[in-house]
């Protein structure tokens, strides 16, 4: 391997970046993807002659021909859904219970799907709870297609199920016969012993501790971990439960050690290591992470070392699971282990080795964290330094010994270690200061990011070329965070409101902050833990934007799905002041809650106004005290660049007489339509009165309420008025500089 390596025509690692180019031009086409391919092969034969570079192009076109040949069996299993199915093989390490919802990976005519039950009784629920048999199903079930993203660089469903080679859902009614089933093929059983290790695990350890054991031996973390999950993650070291080099380095040396000590040769003990590497790969659930780091610890044992192996890892996971990198997940872990392969910090000491590797690789991998996530917290450099050491001298170890032992002894009296940390986390992110949030890069900004990253690298003690290329850095990063554009935003939050208007001098209102109504279950065992609709909707879009702060945060009334988001968004984005009616402060609730958050609060009315975009938005409505109801809506008018707009909240048909009377001349070109496209809004005298051009309807997909409802529509269309809707169109946004260009997610 390592001969084959040296004889190459070219460096092993330049071959693999011409391999990742190709790559990429297959799966996400693009006219980037496309020059760069170009650019880089006119590189190979500029840099290396026409004879060495016809000596690799054999290669890269096998490569190329394997990735075609990947995607199109990926476009035609999308295309080839059936209708119907009647049997589902359940993989038992998939199951995840959160009240009376069931989902698993179901597989079915070699297929493989997403699957969600509704759970029937408490008996039907805890015998999924402990099931530990490979079995399979017979259902009545309905078939879909995964959701798209629905908000300007939301998370797209579709995509990520793609990367596990799911392309369909499905939605069992009934579940009809449940019978055992046999299996010749040994991945299903290393499954079942990962299903049956984390009930284990899950009957023998308290909380928190038991977390740390799956989080950390099986890369499993469940529901209950949720809430110190979105704590890990706010301080940027989540990645501690990514299980990879740490986790992979620790088993398989603690594996070698044991079997040369008990005599065998080491190439018998390498060639042990390949099938131990499968079970492993399997009890961790095929991480992508896992799989990169087995394959390069298989690779250093044959001799390869730093960029070689790096290139000869990529090379074999090109082959054995070509989506690796259609994840976020398989890009950062493969980029992390570039930049362990780049740096060399060997003739340090081991913790100052830890804390420039630390410090390197996060800067390093910046551009590609905030592509995928959008901010970076600086304190997590600190943190992964001083938590790695924990994590991997203590934890694992100590983790590690008490599973292997439980069979026999369950040793628990060390769980105060992690309720110690957890407390430790929980101080930590109360006093942490907000990460900061740059934005997603486009993507010819992102390639400048990493090349002006190599380039700091490479010419390192050339300081005034470090000078200007820092400058360069720290002015992409500003316009990536500081569009300089202006933008009219209809977010997508499920059955609610929120709209963003952002100014290119950064100037931020947003009319309202959506949120879920939420009629609760009648009964305890159905009850479900669930995510707040902005932690998926708005705040990722908002810091996609590079948007940290809102200056003004307009409530338009007091209902659920305009203010129940409300604590969640002011924890993960500042708020200069928060704009209310007179009458939503006679809800004591409501203030309560507005109280607690520790912000300014003004309360506004009609003849007041809010600058932005160089002009004003009007307060048009309401004209003093209210109930805080759906007819005592803030209602806000202004000329935006060339069009004026017009937004209502939830007022309805009497609050709409009202501005009909009150306005007697009111042009408005775009409405944002009231109460979501409800036949008691937008009436036909004020859609008469007002005459839109386009009218925009913030609506759930699939809402129970059927909004927008027909009446409404048929209202517009009869008047010739355009309409867009977020349950079918996505969010909705406006944006330009002097004038507006329209555009939508779908």
């Amino acid at each position: 391997m390592s001969q084959w390596i040296r004889k190459s025509p070219l460096p092993a690692i330049q071959l693999a970046l011409l391999i990742l180019s190709a790559y990429f031009l297959v799966y996400q086409p693009t006219i980037l993807t496309a020059a760069l391919f170009i650019l880089l092969h006119i590189r190979l034969f500029q840099q290396y002659g026409k004879k060495s570079a016809l000596k690799v192009l054999p290669v890269l076109m096998v490569f190329l021909a394997l990735f075609s040949g990947h995607a199109l069996k990926m476009k035609w299993e999308e295309e080839q859904i059936p209708s119907s199915i009647s049997q589902l093989s359940l993989r038992p390490d998939s199951i995840r219970i959160n009240g009376d919802q069931l989902s698993f990976q179901g597989r079915s005519n070699g297929r493989n799907y997403q699957v969600f039950y509704k759970l029937k009784s408490q008996e039907e629920q805890a015998y999924f709870q402990n099931l530990q048999d490979l079995v399979v199903l017979t259902v009545e079930a309905e078939i879909s297609l995964p959701d798209e993203a629905r908000n300007f660089n939301g998370f797209d469903y579709r995509a990520y199920l793609r990367t596990k080679e799911i392309y369909a859902l499905v939605k069992v009614t009934e579940i009809q016969e449940i019978k055992a089933r046999t299996s010749w093929n040994p991945m299903d059983w290393i499954f079942l012993g990962r299903r049956k290790a984390l009930l284990h695990i899950a009957r023998s350890f308290p909380s928190p501790m038991r977390h740390y054991m799956t989080g950390l031996l099986f890369g499993d973390l469940d529901k209950d971990f949720e809430e110190m999950e979105g704590i890990y993650s706010s301080l940027g070291i989540i990645h501690l439960f990514a299980l990879s080099g740490m986790q992979v380095g620790f088993f398989i040396d603690k594996l070698r050690y044991l079997l040369l000590r008990l005599g065998l040769k080491r190439e018998t003990v390498d060639r042990l290591q390949i099938p131990f590497s499968i079970l492993y790969a399997g009890m961790t659930g095929l991480s992508i992470s896992v799989i990169r780091s087995l394959v390069q610890k298989i690779l250093g044992n044959m001799g390869l070392r730093g960029l070689d192996n790096m290139a000869l890892t990529l090379g074999i996971c090109y082959l054995i699971m070509p989506q690796f990198l259609l994840s976020a997940g398989g890009v950062l872990s493969f980029a992390y282990a570039f930049l362990l392969s780049v740096f060399d910090f060997e003739v340090l000491s081991p913790l100052k080795k830890l804390l420039l590797e630390s410090l390197a690789i996060s800067l390093g991998i910046l551009p590609l964290l905030i592509f995928y996530f959008y901010s970076f917290q600086p304190l997590s450099i600190l943190l992964t330094f001083a938590f790695s050491i924990i994590f991997d001298l203590l934890f694992l170890p100590l983790l590690s010994l008490l599973f292997l032992i439980s069979p026999f002894v369950v040793v628990s009296q060390v769980n105060f270690l992690f309720v110690w940390l957890e407390d430790i986390i929980v101080w930590l992110a109360e006093r942490a200061p907000f990460p900061l949030v740059f934005g997603k890069p486009e993507a010819l900004v992102l390639l400048s990011l990493i090349l002006i990253l190599a380039l700091i690298h490479d010419f390192f003690h050339r300081k005034k070329l470090l000078f200007g290329l820092s400058c360069l850095l720290v002015l992409l990063l500003f316009v990536t965070k500081q569009p300089l554009t202006n933008e009219v935003t209809v977010v997508d939050v499920g059955q609610g409101d929120s709209v963003l208007l952002r100014d290119a001098k950064g100037k931020t209102v947003l009319i309202d902050v959506g949120g879920r109504v939420d009629f609760g279950a009648d009964e305890a065992w159905k009850a479900r833990q669930t995510e707040p609709n902005a932690s998926r909707t708005l705040i990722p879009y908002l810091h996609s934007r590079g948007i940290s702060q809102i200056d003004q945060l307009v409530l338009t009334h007091t209902d659920t799905d305009h203010v129940g988001d409300l604590e969640v968004v002011a924890q993960q984005v500042r708020i200069g002041e928060i704009l209310v009616s007179p009458g939503s402060l006679t809800d004591e609730e409501f203030v309560q809650r507005l109280q607690a958050l520790q912000v300014p609060v003004r309360a506004i009315q009609a003849g007041e106004q809010l600058p932005i975009m160089g002009s004003q938005l009007h307060v048009l409505y309401p004209f003093g005290p209210g109930d805080g109801g759906n007819n005592d809506s803030i209602v806000l008018y202004g000329q935006l660049l060339n069009k004026k707009f017009l937004f209502t909240g939830d007022l309805e048909e009497a609050g709409e007489e009202t501005l009909k009377a009150t306005y007697p001349d009111l042009p408005v070109d775009i409405l944002k339509a009231g109460h979501h496209g409800s036949k008691g809004s937008s009436s036909e005298a004020f859609l008469d009165h007002i005459q839109p051009e386009l009218a925009l309807l913030s609506a759930g997909k699939n809402n129970r309420y059927k909004h927008p409802h027909q009446e409404t529509l048929d209202r517009l269309t009869d008047r010739r008025i355009a309409s867009l809707r977020t349950d079918q169109d996505g969010a909705i946004r406006f944006i330009g500089w002097d004038s507006w260009k329209l555009e939508t997610v779908r």
